[in-house]
């Protein structure tokens, strides 16, 4: 059984030979599995058999942009976390554009939303053959700074208090800006799938719209402000023949009813330390109507615990999910630097002994 059969049968909530494998990490942490296994990145995902495989999409051709600015016209300054072979560089806000607009007239008014025609599409089907080419999954996510979504640009653009302060107060301001956000990306997805020519598998969008214990917003004014845009995203994906995949960090237990109805396929990097997202609450209580991708924590087991600790948390998933299907293999969220390479190979190595079809392994 291919990647594509396997991942395809497993999202229709059958069993496959094998739990599908995804695989997401830092640049750092590709970096070092290099150095220390000898492996360039591809041969290291197709050593392990991962199924799922990211192109890299349309390819920017707009106008210069600033120094240090993004498409929206938000600056962003290097951050550095660690040292040596757990250091990183991040990406950081230093400066929201809209965050002194008053009205949704300076909102519509803003002179740098960006364009779907600052792009060239027509790499995206090549890309797409490339990943068919080696019968694995063509998954569409985007650059973290660039990802279908809705409150996690408008924190970008307006900051993350001030959008927070305008979706409690000024009702307007929020809907001013999630509207220009929303009609950028539903222009640029449109333009994605019809360049993909029917050849993606999976489209993911991502959103932040949890923490630890609970929604940045009340599930009321989720579904009264973002709900609208998550349903116009997926309806157009789904429009194409074309699985959708969502990512948001947090607990999201409460709108989860929400997505399923707005036709969500797979709920994407289940974080088991937040409130009501572990795997065995999650997949008994909705795991017939929506699949789930992650639940190996990156906060806890893989910098902090054990090669046989990630073993444990492994096969703790497996029997979960194993006989039923719906679930495919990964973290919580993208492996950290601060993680051992031994523990990411023994996660590997934990996701090829207990992902295979029959009875749990010792």
């Amino acid at each position: 059984m291919n990647s594509r059969e396997r991942t395809l049968l497993a999202l229709g909530h059958e069993a496959a030979d094998r739990i599908p494998i995804d695989f997401w990490a830092t640049d750092t942490v590709y970096r070092n599995l290099e150095t220390k296994t000898g492996m360039s990145r591809g041969a290291f995902l197709d050593r392990y058999d991962v199924d799922l495989r990211y192109i890299e999409g349309p390819r920017y051709t707009g106008p210069p942009l600033e120094q240090g600015a993004d498409i929206w016209g938000v600056s962003r300054g290097s951050v550095s976390a660690g040292s040596g072979d757990g250091s990183e560089q991040y990406s950081e806000v230093t400066k929201a554009p809209l965050a002194g607009a008053d009205s949704p007239e300076e909102i519509h008014d803003y002179p740098h939303w960006p364009d779907p025609d600052w792009y060239d599409y027509t790499v995206i089907e090549a890309q797409c053959d490339s990943v068919l080419a080696e019968d694995r999954v063509a998954v569409f996510m985007g650059d973290r700074l660039n990802r279908i979504a809705q409150l996690k640009p408008a924190m970008y653009l307006r900051g993350t208090e001030e959008i927070l302060m305008d979706i409690a107060l000024r009702e307007d301001v929020a809907k001013a800006v999630f509207d220009n956000i929303r009609g950028f990306y539903l222009a640029y997805l449109e333009r994605i799938l019809d360049a993909a020519n029917g050849k993606l598998d999976i489209v993911l969008t991502g959103d932040d719209f949890g923490a630890q214990n609970g929604l940045l917003v009340s599930p009321d004014t989720w579904r009264n402000l973002i709900r609208p845009g998550f349903a116009e995203y997926i309806d157009l994906i789904k429009s194409r023949d074309t699985k959708v995949m969502h990512h948001t960090c947090g607990s999201v237990v409460d709108i989860i009813p929400d997505m399923i109805d707005c036709g969500l396929n797979v709920l994407q990097s289940v974080q088991p330390e937040a409130k009501g997202m572990a795997l065995a609450e999650l997949v008994p209580t909705f795991g017939d109507r929506l699949c789930f991708q992650g639940g190996v924590s990156i906060q806890k087991t893989m910098p902090h615990g054990s090669p046989d600790d990630i073993r444990d948390e492994v096969r703790a998933i497996a029997d979960i999910v194993k006989s039923r299907g719906g679930y495919i293999f990964c973290t919580s969220h993208n492996i950290q630097a601060d993680t051992p390479v031994g523990n990411t190979i023994a996660l590997l190595e934990a996701y090829e002994k207990y992902g295979k079809a029959g009875p749990g392994v010792d």
